[in-house]
């Protein structure tokens, strides 16, 4: 399969995030990795089976809300990749479920470090690689069905993903001219770790999920796989009208 650029995934150690890297190799993308330290093996297992698709990666181990980290990461997979065509901001984190009157400004800074720092700093540093190759790009972040409707007792999370919403369409704005499109992606209850640990949180997981399966038209959860599908779409040259959106991928729970 033909080399169609290169891609780098934030977040990547498991999940969503891993089924994005997986899907882009499978694609034909070389493709960067990262998370934090304490995810470095999981991110060597991942190492392997990308290669094993016969595409090149690499580890670029960092914490997304640090400026410092992303622009290291980003000149990290420049130097060892060649290039950057595919930037997908998947990182994040969500908080445990707290009615706002008790939210603690510490635990809201830490959610918005991440999930919306973090996206504009891989959204920044992906853009002026892009623009100094002059060759277009992709540039994908993570929002939310919480960023779209907002849930009772996630006021953290669901506002840091609207602003990734937000920061989507004033990017795309901007970048739109160097043939550079922003897009985001916005599940809704995929079968992640992530999502066990909310159903865990709010009362034990087989409630939380016969409710999740109950209120989804499709009558199931979504799998990672389901949002590396719409990755993938939006990573390909066939998506180079598609700027500006946040696309709901949740079975039908709501309709935008």
């Amino acid at each position: 399969m033909d080399q169609k650029g290169i891609a780098f995934v934030t977040g990547a150690a498991s999940g969503i995030g891993k089924a994005i890297a997986l899907r882009l190799a499978s694609d034909g993308f070389d493709v960067a990795i990262n998370d934090l330290e304490s995810s470095k093996g999981q991110l060597e297992i991942l190492t392997q089976e990308i290669t094993q698709k016969g595409r090149r990666t690499s580890i670029v181990l960092g914490d997304v809300s640090q400026e410092a980290d992303v622009k290291r990461m980003i000149d990290s997979i420049v130097q060892n990749l060649g290039g950057l065509d595919v930037m997908v901001a998947n990182a994040g984190i969500i908080n445990k479920p707290v009615p706002i009157q008790d939210i603690k400004a510490e635990d809201w800074d830490r959610i918005s470090s991440i999930n919306g720092r973090g996206v504009f700093l891989c959204y920044k540093y992906a853009a002026q690689q892009m623009i100094k190759q002059g060759r277009g790009g992709r540039i994908i972040g993570a929002s939310s069905i919480a960023g779209k409707r907002g849930p009772g007792l996630y006021a953290a999370y669901s506002s840091s993903k609207f602003a990734v919403r937000g920061l989507t369409q004033s990017a795309a704005k901007d970048l739109g001219p160097h043939k550079i499109t922003v897009n985001a992606y916005a599940p809704g209850y995929i079968n992640t770790p992530m999502l066990n640990s909310i159903g865990s949180n709010l009362g034990g997981w087989e409630s939380y999920e016969k409710n999740a399966i109950g209120i989804t038209p499709m009558g199931r959860l979504g799998e990672d796989a389901d949002i590396a599908s719409i990755v993938s779409y939006l990573a390909s040259k066939e998506s180079h009208f598609i700027t500006g959106q946040s696309i709901s991928v949740n079975g039908g729970v709501y309709f935008d």
